[in-house]
């Protein structure tokens, strides 16, 4: 949605049926599909490509709490197979990943109370073919609402992700990241706001016509 606000025409890819998505979607393997696009040529028809791989093989949580606790599972690490497909495209990319130790570079960081938001969301962005300038990183205003090793805390963000233990309720989510068009909480949970990539994709068009100037 954010790169729709930033004027671009969105087509999505993923492996779950997702009715919600708000814009053309084809159900695939994003790495299957992006061969195929690439080894057909059709890639060509796109400016930019944005990835969002799973996240769970190096997320904080994963590599923190759950591993210290003994909790969770063996999970994929897509990011460096992806990320050989992509610059095969010869097409500008960004990945994005959560905090934690996913194999990404952190060219740009985004926050929630940078917009506003009700939610932090601290994302990390590998920018691929292109670059632009970190903004600044606002000083946040208190807690994310919710549990803390047995403690509660109050504070003006709610944590977005999971359930219990404080954490948001979905229409907390919907208003904390300004989504109106899903009211699933698995895709809420994994959502990125909008209003990170509405900047990435302005920061893009604005790098790319530099390039053009120059």
């Amino acid at each position: 949605m954010g790169y729709h606000r930033a004027g671009f025409e969105v087509n999505g890819v993923d492996i779950a049926p997702r009715p919600n998505y708000p814009f053309p979607i084809v159900r695939a393997d994003a790495l299957e599909h992006l061969a195929r696009l690439t080894a057909t040529g059709e890639i060509t028809r796109y400016a930019l490509i944005h990835t969002s791989p799973p996240c769970q093989a190096g997320c904080a949580l994963t590599v923190g709490t759950n591993a210290s606790r003994g909790w969770g599972r063996d999970h994929a690490q897509l990011i460096p197979e992806l990320r050989d497909l992509l610059d095969v495209t010869g097409l500008p990319y960004v990945i994005e990943q959560p905090n934690g130790r996913a194999p990404v570079r952190r060219d740009i960081t985004l926050c929630g109370e940078s917009f506003g938001l009700g939610v932090l969301r601290h994302r990390g962005f590998e920018l691929g073919g292109w670059s632009t300038a970190q903004p600044r990183h606002p000083r946040h205003r208190g807690y994310v609402r919710g549990y803390r090793h047995g403690t509660y805390h109050d504070g003006p963000y709610v944590a977005a992700y999971g359930s219990g233990g404080g954490k948001a309720t979905v229409p907390e989510m919907q208003h904390a990241m300004d989504i109106s068009w899903t009211d699933v909480r698995e895709e809420l949970t994994e959502a990125v706001p909008p209003a990170f990539t509405r900047w990435l994709g302005r920061a893009f068009l604005t790098a790319r016509q530099e390039v053009i100037a120059w």
